[in-house]
């Protein structure tokens, strides 16, 4: 897959668990997508998620459940949390192979990225 068609994919993604249908408002998706701004005990949960995904456990998710949100919300805010830190990441590492690249001549352009 080119480049240009994999930034593609990641955009549509990323557009997708922001501004598709949802339980979550928007705003609460963006917020879980930064990982910032989230009331308790849902900005526990997300950075959990972010930070320590394998840590996650059903007493976390109970207590989001017993503040009011529905599963629904619960599970849109989680993927939108994931996918902002993987957003994070990939254009972390878009940088850092553009650096590389600049540094190199053009070894460990993004394109070589896989």
């Amino acid at each position: 897959m080119t480049e240009d068609r994999k930034r593609a994919a990641h955009r549509a993604l990323v557009d997708r668990v922001l501004n598709g249908e949802g339980r979550a408002s928007a705003e609460e998706r963006a917020r879980a997508f930064r990982n910032e701004g989230l009331s308790p005990p849902m900005d526990a949960l997300v950075a959990k998620v972010v930070d320590a995904p394998s840590e996650v456990t059903d007493a976390d998710l109970a207590t989001v459940m017993a503040s009011g949100l529905s599963e629904d919300e619960i599970f849109e805010l989680v993927i939108c949390a994931a996918v902002g830190h993987s957003d994070r990441l990939y254009e972390s590492g878009l940088t850092a192979l553009a650096a590389l690249a600049e540094a190199t001549g053009g070894e460990g352009s993004p394109d070589d990225a896989s």
